[in-house]
């Protein structure tokens, strides 16, 4: 089986993240990956061992050359499925490609945010599934008009295999300057409106007053940071909260952190919030989006209404004061990631994905009585 995928994500996280793991499992079970990307992005680079990559200089969303060039690889390396997992009109012109070259095609939709029906009906009438990472995205493409037997729910995952290490509490400290009574709280998320940092920032205070050996590190990078820091110094935040940028040591970070709060206003799963309890870190989240599906309230951590700063500053305090309960969540977290969120799952719900694309076009296209077109899986 020969699978194109686009992934226009130029940092390797989130989505982009998630291809690279799929490229790698894929190619386990035998697969071929053709992959297009951005010039110079970090997938470019990590993708290679498991796919014959394909670079090009993208414009911009509605830049039309990216349907040129897609034309031309689709036509060159002649995939049996075309597999788009962005936006960024990717989601259009992916689409239009595999019309125009008669390819069967798939879309993975990772953000909840709504679309205009009709924008929507007829984006997704041009693929043969779409595969959302987590019940709430497929929820709003069921509001919008999608039809429920072309979406398949197939969520993210993580290697929780990286996050088992202990901590190494002498580096942590030396790295960002922590004395070692300090509990740390970390934000994984781009700096951009919808992570809700600024809840967080507001609930600093109060968090401050009944718990003062904390310590906030901001992970991320985004071009709400300069607003960001002046909201810091405003709220006599000085010193309290670190931006940090893009960290690829997660895996060394996370075991380190005594919980992470993750304030969104909108997000479609949260790959942050799997890496954190695949470390056994306790999460505060609020509740929207797919977060619910990977915070269980009282069992790896507590939701908070969005945009409730009274809220959150109260469970991040509860956990704070409760050592014993943030590790019970941990642990909790820790078990739930690896038998519903492994990397296993993830490529294995893809794959199926594939086949049944695959075997209906076969059995369209043949006799009855016939063998389904040739897999090489």
């Amino acid at each position: 089986m020969h699978i194109l995928h686009i992934e226009t994500g130029r940092n390797l996280y989130g989505g982009a993240l998630q291809v690279r793991y799929l490229l790698e499992g894929l190619a386990e079970y035998g697969c071929r990956n053709t992959l297009v990307c951005p010039e110079g992005s970090a997938i470019s680079i990590e993708s290679r061992p498991f796919a014959t990559v394909h670079q090009v200089s993208i414009g911009g969303d509605v830049d039309p050359r990216f349907l040129f060039y897609l034309l031309r690889v689709v036509c060159r390396e002649r995939p049996d499925l075309l597999h788009v997992h962005s936006r960024r009109g990717a989601d259009l012109w992916g689409g239009i490609a595999s019309r125009l070259s008669a390819t069967k095609s798939v879309i993975t939709r990772r953000v909840d945010n709504p679309e205009r029906r009709l924008v929507a009906r007829v984006k997704y009438r041009m693929y043969d599934r779409v595969v959302t990472i987590s019940e709430r995205i497929r929820n709003v493409l069921l509001s919008e008009g999608i039809p429920e037997d072309k979406l398949v729910c197939v969520p993210s995952a993580v290697d929780h295999r990286l996050y088992r290490n202990p901590c190494r509490n002498e580096w942590f400290r030396d790295e960002f300057g922590l004395r070692p009574a300090m509990k740390v709280i970390g934000v994984i998320a781009q700096l951009i409106p919808r992570k809700g940092h600024r809840f967080l920032i507001q609930a600093a205070p109060d968090i401050l007053e009944s718990c003062p050996e904390t310590r906030f590190i901001f992970f991320g990078q985004g071009p709400l940071q300069e607003q960001l820091e002046l909201l810091c110094r405003k709220k006599g935040l000085d010193g309290k909260i670190s931006f940090v940028g893009f960290r690829k040591d997660l895996e060394k970070i996370l075991p380190c952190l005594y919980m992470v709060v993750h304030p969104a206003t909108m997000e479609g799963l949260g790959v942050s919030l799997l890496q954190a309890s695949a470390a056994g870190v306790p999460i505060v989240a609020a509740r929207t989006g797919g977060i619910s599906e990977i915070v269980k309230e009282k069992q790896n951590g507590y939701l908070v209404p969005v945009g409730d700063v009274d809220a959150l500053a109260r469970a991040v305090i509860s956990l704070l004061k409760n050592p014993d309960k943030a590790k019970n969540f941990g642990r909790k977290g820790e078990k739930m990631v690896r038998s519903l969120f492994s990397l296993g799952k993830m490529v294995a719900g893809n794959l199926e994905v594939y086949r049944q694309i695959l075997s209906s076009t076969s059995s369209d296209a043949r006799p009855s009585g016939a063998t389904s077109q040739e897999r090489r899986v």
